[in-house]
């Protein structure tokens, strides 16, 4: 088994962004033998750079932000994936962004908010948790499931407008009809169906 290096191996390895280093690092890794390897693409180079340039100012830029250093690594390494997925998709060019501090700052603070909302989720978890007798908890196998099915479905209507999260939560946690949800909203019942519905889909394709 030959050491080949691809460039989709060292994506998938999370290793191609060391944190304090100014340049992509690479592993080598077991793959098929081949006498060529995969050429590299023609936008690494300006994907190099951007992250050479920038990095320690995001990271900087991120540890004010979250208070922390190690998260702020993790969410800069994040940031930098988020663009070389995006440009794999041809949604992103490194080399076309003219303000790419402000695009970085644009992904990364989407990442925090992300962040930030699922120690809320985390912490709404515990709480729950707390209020019920110990020997009724779940088993630790449950809780985890519970916790992945909260963060899928936290993050399905994350997607939804503001007003078809509102009816959900209204609905579903509140515990309004809808024609209540249509007076709180100023909406027609009909809108609040449509929204629920929106809603509904969101989650099952969420956790399917």
């Amino acid at each position: 088994m030959a050491q080949l290096f691809t460039y989709t191996d060292a994506i998938n390895s999370h290793s191609l962004f060391a944190d304090g280093s100014s340049a992509l690092e690479c592993r080598a890794v077991p793959v098929a033998s081949s006498p060529f390897p995969a050429p590299t693409p023609d936008w690494a180079p300006n994907l190099a750079r951007l992250y050479g340039d920038h990095h320690l100012w995001l990271l900087g830029w991120l540890r004010r932000k979250l208070g922390c250093t190690h998260q702020a690594a993790d969410l800069a390494q994040d940031t930098f994936l988020r663009l070389i997925h995006a440009r794999l998709r041809g949604a992103a060019n490194a080399a076309e962004l003219h303000e790419p501090r402000a695009f970085l700052a644009t992904v990364a603070n989407r990442l925090v908010a992300n962040h930030f909302r699922r120690l809320s989720l985390e912490q709404a978890w515990a709480e729950a948790l707390a209020t019920l007798p110990e020997a009724s908890w779940p088993s630790p196998e449950q809780q985890a499931v519970a916790r992945q099915a909260l963060h899928l479905i936290d993050a399905a209507l994350a997607t939804l407008s503001e007003r078809a999260r509102q009816a959900f939560l209204l609905s579903q946690f509140d515990g309004l009809t809808y024609g209540q949800i249509a007076v709180e909203l100023s909406v027609t019942e009909r809108s609040v169906k449509r929204y629920m519905a929106q809603a509904f889909e969101a989650c099952i394709l969420a956790t399917e």
